[in-house]
């Protein structure tokens, strides 16, 4: 007879049991969920708050700073003291990263080994393409994420305390992880207005925030590339460069000469604001220098439509990705010329990848207006546009807002925080997850969609 095992370690056998029998994508909305439900725990302890914060409050700050969202019902700066900062910046730095990094990144330190099952969860999350190696990538990833957030933290101390900020140490540290994990979070009530002219906060939070969003692939790439080991980027980094470039670029312009209320400021804090926001959009950190509900309703379109877009695979922000769109683009283009090839800067995409980027689109718009839908009527006193904002600034993770969020009711909060836990997950694995089981072929078919659940264009020459 077996020897009998205390009741803490069945229940523990058993959930690993179960664990170990989930499908990625499960595992992921199980591993992100974990973390949010840790840090509502954390932040409803009354010691750290500086005044008490409601329980669904208290949730949605958790959510939205392990989603890397940036959208508060509450001001963090005031409503939480410097422990409750603390956590909450924990909490987007392991959501900037991913949930399983730091664990596997102790591991891979204390065993110098992953498991098969670790690794494949790791590449999913990372979308990481099979030439690349997971142990390989996490500590390049841990180190290079470290590195700029020390840098970024040290430029903006130096650019806080010439502003005169009081407390300049803290709030550069807090900044810099914030921008380079896109989670838009700010110790300030009205974010980075104060800075609207400033060059060095506007120059260095951008950089930090482009960091992230480009995707540690690219940087991966461009570390090989410069260092003799590749002759050249790979076809997914310079799809994510070109594309990434080409939509601030003409976002950028057009904020710049169109919107209306940004002509009455200085000519270089107008383009400054304007290449600001246009930035802020679509590497989905959600910092803003001008207030949002300011902006003429046409530049309230072109931030919409960046969000929609958003950040980078394997990067720190959200949307349905650079590379989805540029297939997209791809397909359009292909039946606009009558072509059966999908075509993205001179190369075939293979059909898997089509498949992936329509489902994205399918799933990202059937989640939005599922959303919008129960908005429009919990929140039937905002307006349509607000709530559009709001819906899609959520389901992109951006955390920019018409200035509604606080005020919207208990169920209208619930909708925002079910879409900002969707698009931290990622669309297409947030529907995988939700998924029934099938046959087994059926599983396998999913499995395979599930590790191909971001848009990547490198394959086999």
């Amino acid at each position: 007879m077996p020897p009998f095992k205390p009741m803490h370690r069945r229940i523990a056998t058993a959930v690993l049991s179960r664990l170990n029998r989930m499908s990625t994508a499960r595992l992921l909305l199980v591993g992100y969920s974990s973390y949010m439900a840790l840090g509502f725990v954390l932040l409803s302890l009354p010691f750290l708050q500086n005044a008490p914060v409601a329980p669904l409050d208290n949730l949605f700050i958790a959510t939205s700073a392990v989603s890397t969202t940036g959208l508060v019902t509450v001001d963090p700066g005031s409503s939480y003291n410097l422990a409750g900062e603390i956590v909450i910046l924990a909490l987007f730095q392991v959501g900037g990263l991913g949930y399983m990094t730091f664990s596997s990144y102790l591991v891979l330190a204390l065993r110098q080994k992953l498991s098969r099952g670790r690794q494949r969860t790791v590449r999913a999350a990372f979308d990481l393409p099979p030439e690349i190696s997971v142990p390989g990538f996490l500590r390049a990833v841990v180190v290079f994420t470290l590195t700029v957030e020390l840098l970024g933290a040290a430029a903006l101390y130096y650019l806080f305390a010439g502003a005169g900020d009081d407390n300049a140490l803290w709030s550069a540290i807090f900044h810099a992880v914030s921008a380079f994990c896109t989670a838009g979070f700010s110790l300030n009530p009205n974010g980075l207005e104060a800075y609207v002219g400033n060059v060095g906060v506007n120059v260095v939070v951008s950089l930090l925030s482009l960091s992230g969003a480009i995707g540690f692939i690219v940087v991966s790439d461009m570390w090989r590339a410069l260092s003799g080991q590749e002759r050249r980027l790979g076809e997914t980094s310079r799809t994510i460069l070109f594309f990434t470039l080409a939509i601030v670029s003409v976002a950028f312009l057009v904020i710049l000469f169109t919107d209306e209320t940004l002509v009455a400021r200085p000519w270089d804090e107008r383009a400054l604001a304007a290449f600001f926001q246009a930035m802020s959009a679509s590497t989905t950190v959600g910092f803003n220098t001008v207030p949002i509900n300011s902006l003429g309703m046409g530049a309230i379109v072109v931030l919409m439509l960046l969000m929609i877009v958003g950040a980078s695979p394997s990067g720190t922000g959200g949307g349905l990705k650079t590379t989805t769109f540029a297939v997209l683009w791809g397909i359009v283009s292909a039946v606009l010329r009558r072509r059966d090839e999908v075509i993205v800067l001179g190369r075939e995409v293979p059909l898997r990848t089509v498949r992936s980027a329509a489902a994205a689109l399918v799933f990202y718009c059937g989640l939005l207006l599922t959303g919008l839908l129960v908005l429009a009527h919990s929140d039937v006193h905002k307006a349509f546009e607000a709530l559009l904002f709001e819906a899609i600034s959520a389901l992109g993770t951006v955390g920019l807002s018409l200035g509604i969020t606080g005020d919207l009711s208990d169920v209208g909060k619930v909708v925002i925080i079910v879409l900002m836990a969707a698009g931290r997950v990622g669309i297409l694995t947030f529907g995988l997850a939700l998924a029934l089981p099938g046959s087994r072929s059926t599983r396998s078919r999913t499995a395979s969609l599930a590790d191909d659940k971001t848009v990547m264009l490198d394959g086999p020459e």
